[in-house]
């Protein structure tokens, strides 16, 4: 279950090629996207909100450090241990000492993109640990054996007759059960002797707030906190970003979070964390993982704003038609294309190119992360670095050497309308990839400019 490397393009093809299945994704994101709008028209302070959280994160993460030692002192006053881990394996080497020193063998897990990031269960699962995933979404994914497609909604790319095989073979459910609401008794009775055998839980977390060394856990499902109140041991993973100054501002979050994700006033449950259970453990895990290198970069560190609600890729033309798994990183859509850059420029190349630009992604941000303008500063970067495709390349070049001449721009204008009058092979041929799947307006018989200096004089 590991992330691939990926050429977006590829990937996305093959996603396409299946058209009723890309029909169906685009309309059930869009969907969530109407939601997330009806929900935000409700309230008349909906952009006042954006603009406070977007500040309280431009706050916090500029005073990360001093935010993050008042949460570690104020968690630890109420009997929490903090880990710090640097990487994503100091991260999964921590978790499995705390689970290897109290001989656990089974543990249960809600989402948590940190851990999907770092790899958590394939690590625990070559060292003899069993991991259940809890939340409904990513426990069919785990089932298939994937990594989830989407933030919010992991088997959006699952049909329900697919589900329902899986569960037949898995579960035991009737063969050619495809009714939703069967199917989640189903798993929510298979998932509960999970829960009452597990020997820990590891959970997320949404928030971690300074001011009272408390983190906050947001699910739909109250899989958290059955994974948390059952087993004796609670393992909470958190990005160092996740934290907020004070607990004042945690409703401004929790206003938006649920609203962008999936158009609710707020999550079903909004579980807050204060310390163990007597006679129990908590654990909080701080993982950087690259964000401090991001952090420090000029164009890109807001990105580490985000909330995770999943609203940029419910918005976005290219997630919704190509899919998440074409995306190649944890986090797909708009924001994963701006984080994974940051991780590894070569491998995830492509992804800063898979957007319109049309800035959707932009407007939908509950925390006002200018996405589409970080997306072009990254292919700057992909073309300072020179990992650019060298035909791209030469186009570019070429497009730039025409738009700097008056003369050039004129001549190409009139090369380029004359073509488009050719017979239809000499245009749509193997060699044009690009026009396979699009065909091009009829040329006009002027260029604009020909035709505003012929008509100005009578407009005038």
């Amino acid at each position: 279950m590991t992330q691939m490397h990926t050429h977006h393009p590829k990937k996305a093809a093959a996603f396409v090629s299946d058209q009723a299945r890309t029909t169906w994704h685009n309309k059930a994101l869009w969907f969530v996207r109407q939601k997330r709008d009806k929900a935000a028209a409700s309230l008349p302070e909906w952009e006042q909100l954006r603009d406070t959280a977007a500040q309280i994160k431009a706050h916090s993460l500029s005073n990360l450090d001093e935010y993050l030692e008042e949460f570690e002192r104020n968690a630890q006053a109420k009997g929490i241990t903090i880990h710090w881990a640097a990487t994503g394996d100091e991260h999964n080497q921590i978790v499995y000492d705390i689970l290897k020193t109290h001989q656990v063998r089974e543990v249960v897990k809600s989402k948590s993109m940190l851990t999907e990031e770092c790899h958590l269960n394939p690590f625990l699962e070559k060292r003899g640990i069993t991991v259940i995933d809890t939340d409904l979404g990513e426990r069919i994914v785990q089932l298939r054996n994937e990594p989830p497609s989407h933030i919010v909604l992991p088997a959006i790319h699952v049909k329900k007759e697919e589900i329902g095989e899986l569960f037949h073979e898995h579960m035991g459910t009737k063969k050619g059960a495809s009714d939703p609401k069967y199917l989640t008794e189903s798993a929510r009775l298979d998932l509960r002797k999970k829960f009452l055998d597990a020997e820990a839980g590891i959970t997320g977390v949404n928030f971690a707030v300074a001011e009272t060394g408390s983190v906050v856990v947001c699910t739909n499902e109250g899989n958290a906190d059955l994974g948390t109140v059952l087993p004796p041991i609670h393992i909470a993973c958190m990005g160092l970003e996740k934290i907020i100054p004070k607990q004042e501002n945690l409703g401004v979050f929790l206003r938006l979070l649920a609203r962008s994700a999936t158009g609710q006033p707020i999550t079903t449950y909004s579980s807050h964390f204060n310390g163990p259970q007597k006679g129990s453990e908590m654990h909080v895990v701080i993982v950087d993982n690259g964000r401090s290198e991001l952090l420090s970069r000029k164009k890109f560190w807001r990105s580490l704003s985000c909330i995770r609600c999943g609203a940029c890729m419910n918005t976005c033309p290219i997630y919704r038609r190509s899919g998440g798994h074409s995306y190649g990183y944890v986090i797909p859509g708009p924001i994963g294309s701006v984080l994974a850059p940051n991780k590894d420029l070569a491998a995830h190349k492509s992804l800063p190119f898979a957007s319109t630009l049309c800035g959707s992604c932009t407007d939908v941000c509950p925390v006002k992360i200018d996405l589409h303008h970080q997306l072009l500063a990254w292919r700057e970067e992909v073309v300072k670095a020179g990992k650019l495709n060298p035909g791209k390349r030469l186009a570019m070049k070429l497009t730039s050497w025409v738009l700097q001449s008056p003369q050039r721009y004129k001549l190409a204008g009139k090369c380029a309308r004359l073509a488009m009058k050719l017979p239809r092979v000499f245009l749509y041929n193997p060699l044009n990839i690009w026009g396979r799947q699009r065909d091009l307006p009829p040329a006009p018989p002027e260029s604009f400019q020909e035709w505003y200096t012929k008509n100005r004089d009578k407009n005038s």
